[in-house]
């Protein structure tokens, strides 16, 4: 959606630069950390123009915390087009029309108030994938709310006590697969009080599209070979609305926040840094220890985020690259980043973020509720459903599986009796990964695990926010053909 030049924007005393990437890959699971711790046009200029001028007074807005309370963002789901290099505009679904849908900003403490009008044939909600709390917010149809009708509105209002990097999509059981794959999505920020110190702010959005010879999407979504496999992985990669290699400069020994989220319905990514030192500093929304993972790549599931820190290097017409690594060997450069200019000033070593405060610093394994989870595909060449502990479940629409009390510790174990990897999300929820070998955890949190093929991965949190929560596959086909199911907290 963004030019090839970059866009700079001015927040506090800090350039935010809005960038693009795109990745594909496979992944099995996030190393653990040291002990120690050709652009997209749209398909006219106004549509561009209108993009670029929401995000500009999007952030621009920031200084003035508060703001977003005073009157509701108006953010609507219409049809749009948009191009990726040589074919001809693709009709897509976005927010505003555009895909990604506008960067919406705000700060830790402000209040997010979005009246959501639905302009298209299908029904959809706004989902605000990876935020804890407010269960009437969450926007998932039918299990929080109905969805939203053609041609109708719903008002969304929550606070934002934790900030992050977060997504906003719709969520519409049976549905979400063709809403999201025509490309209605979009990424969310909510800065700290205190944000870190960088020079160059990166945020970017990873994407896939099938496309036919025309340059449409072709319609085959909640295909029963998708359902049943790896899923719909699309043939055209995108960044931010646009085809990579995303190609920028920086200052050599700049200081670069690098946020990344992968908006893919099911591709697992990847992505290797080569050039630097990354740093991770946050995963799914929630702050980390600095550390640098293993063979600088970090695996990035649908629906997840990694916040990375790294400095440019100090020698003119040096490079920042950031690799997708196909396990064909067809590697490919997603985002170039070149120093050029005057020299900056070398900084102290990168430091993390504050920890969240409200995530409790040890879990209770001994009080547990415990569940495993037997999870099983589809048979072949059938209708049916993918199952759990031999059931299957009726999406959002059946019973719960299982109920607790605020305040109870929970394990769940996710055991993939499938030839596929698992995205395993719960919604509303921080999580640690469990070690799989003894009674240790990661010291991270995650919303998501990926689970590989044939695997058993456990996940322990403490329910902490009352209401209705779903539990599914961040892979959309699975999710659609009853990967999905729900849980109480009371």
């Amino acid at each position: 959606m963004l030019g090839k030049n970059s866009v700079f924007l001015q927040l506090a005393s800090h350039p935010v630069q809005l960038s693009r990437i795109v990745a594909a890959g496979s992944a099995a699971g996030l190393p653990s950390p040291p002990a120690s711790s050709k652009e997209l046009r749209m398909s006219n200029d106004l549509s561009r123009r209108a993009f670029l001028a929401g995000v500009s007074a999007t952030v621009c807005a920031l200084p003035n915390r508060g703001r977003a309370a005073e009157a509701p963002r108006g953010l609507a789901a219409r049809p749009g087009a948009a191009t990726t290099g040589q074919l001809p505009a693709t009709a897509i679904l976005g927010f505003d029309g555009v895909t990604p849908g506008p960067l919406l900003r705000y700060r830790q403490g402000d209040t997010l108030n979005v009246r959501f009008d639905n302009g298209l044939k299908l029904p959809a909600t706004i989902h605000w994938h990876g935020m804890r709390g407010d269960n009437a917010m969450e926007g998932v149809a039918p299990l929080t709310q109905s969805a939203v009708a053609p041609g109708a509105g719903f008002d969304y209002r929550r606070a934002l006590p934790e900030p992050g990097l977060f997504l906003y999509r719709p969520s519409v059981y049976g549905k979400t697969p063709e809403l999201m794959g025509r490309g209605l999505k979009g990424l969310l920020i909510v800065d700290e009080t205190t944000p870190l110190e960088a020079d160059v702010d990166l945020a970017v959005a990873l994407d896939d599209w099938r496309l036919d010879p025309r340059g449409q999407f072709v319609e085959d979504f909640g295909a029963l070979s998708a359902s049943q496999g790896e899923s719909r992985t699309q043939t055209q990669l995108i960044v931010n609305g646009g085809p990579s290699p995303a190609v920028h400069g920086a200052r050599p020994g700049a200081r670069v926040r690098l946020r990344l989220a992968n908006l893919a319905g099911a591709r697992l990514m990847m992505l290797t840094f080569d050039g630097v030192q990354p740093f991770v500093i946050a995963i799914d929304s929630q702050p980390c220890d600095a550390f640098e993972p293993v063979r600088r790549s970090i695996p990035v599931a649908p629906g997840a985020r990694f916040e990375v820190m790294f400095d440019m290097p100090e020698s003119e017409g040096a490079r920042a690259r950031l690799i997708m690594r196909d396990p064909n060997g067809a590697d490919r450069d997603l985002v170039v980043v070149t120093a050029k200019g005057v020299k900056v000033n070398k900084r102290d070593k990168i430091s993390g973020l504050p920890q969240n405060p409200t995530l409790p610093p040890e879990i209770k394994l001994a009080n547990a509720r415990k569940l495993d989870l037997i999870i099983s595909p589809p048979a072949k060449s059938s209708g049916s459903l993918w199952t759990i502990n031999g059931v299957q479940t009726g999406g959002y629409g059946g019973a719960p599986l299982f109920r607790v009390k605020t305040g109870t510790p929970v394990s769940l174990g996710f055991v993939n009796r499938s030839p596929v990897h698992l995205a395993m999300h719960a919604h509303g929820q921080a999580m640690r990964l469990l070690h799989d070998l003894d009674d240790g955890w990661e010291p991270y949190w995650r919303n998501g695990v990926i689970v590989p093929p044939g695997k058993t991965k456990h996940v322990a949190f403490v329910a902490d926010a009352p209401g209705k929560w779903a539990l599914h596959d961040d892979i959309l086909e699975h999710e659609a053909a009853g990967l999905a199911t729900w849980f109480e907290i009371d």
